[in-house]
């Protein structure tokens, strides 16, 4: 059997969200590192893969996946077996709560996350350009309002959908990284639900893992 392939770069939030979804399923794989610096994602071998040109890319086999919420969905459904049950999927009230929290992270934590991760963080890294306040602090205010809303849930249950790890608490990593390793941290530590929801699911070994050797 052919191993898994991820491809994708060192320090990049998608290619990340899909290693730790990896490690947790402990799933043996190969990363091909695709570096943006040097235009490997628009090469034509690459975008054999992933016609898009972005970052990560899965292949099992024969099956090409892109698009880094796609391949978790699809390691956690065809793999459940192999580790956690990630989707909850022999539970119906929280299977169903997964769902819900999975459409919450890319829907509503996901826009303002990413784009204060990107102006604070990222930027910089790439090309030591500034950050844009007035985008940072629009963010910001929309980001304490989706936080407020995971502070009362996480109140109520250890877990985003329930008390056991999942997809939904999984795919909040990069970006829950992202915002720990700006002066934008205060958005997670003050809200004390939050900051222990993150503390727990970032001791999870899979994440170490995933995270060895990141530049940031």
């Amino acid at each position: 059997m052919a191993p898994l392939k991820l491809y994708g770069m060192v320090g990049s939030t998608n290619t990340l969200r899909v290693a730790v979804a990896l490690n947790e399923l402990g799933l043996d794989y190969e990363f091909v590192s695709v570096p943006l610096t040097t235009g490997a994602h628009k090469k034509p071998e690459y975008l054999a893969i992933n016609p898009f040109g972005h970052l990560p890319s899965l292949e099992d086999g024969d099956l090409k996946l892109f698009e880094s919420r796609a391949i978790n969905k699809y390691l956690a459904n065809h793999y459940k077996g192999s580790g956690p049950d990630l989707l909850r999927s022999g539970v119906k009230a929280e299977s169903a709560k997964v769902e819900v929290w999975l459409e919450i992270e890319s829907q509503e934590f996901n826009p303002p996350a990413s784009s204060i991760v990107y102006n604070v963080l990222i930027k910089r890294l790439l090309s030591g350009g500034s950050p844009d306040e007035d985008v940072v602090k629009a963010q910001e205010v929309k980001l304490s309002h989706v936080l407020d809303i995971y502070e009362k849930q996480l109140a109520e249950t250890k877990y985003l959908a329930g008390d056991e790890f999942t997809l939904a608490d999984l795919n909040h990593l990069p970006y829950l990284y992202g915002l720990s390793k700006t002066a934008n941290a205060g958005l997670l530590t003050s809200r004390p639900h939050v900051s222990a929801w993150w503390e727990s699911i970032s001791a999870r070994p899979s994440w170490k893992k995933a995270i060895a050797g990141n530049p940031y």
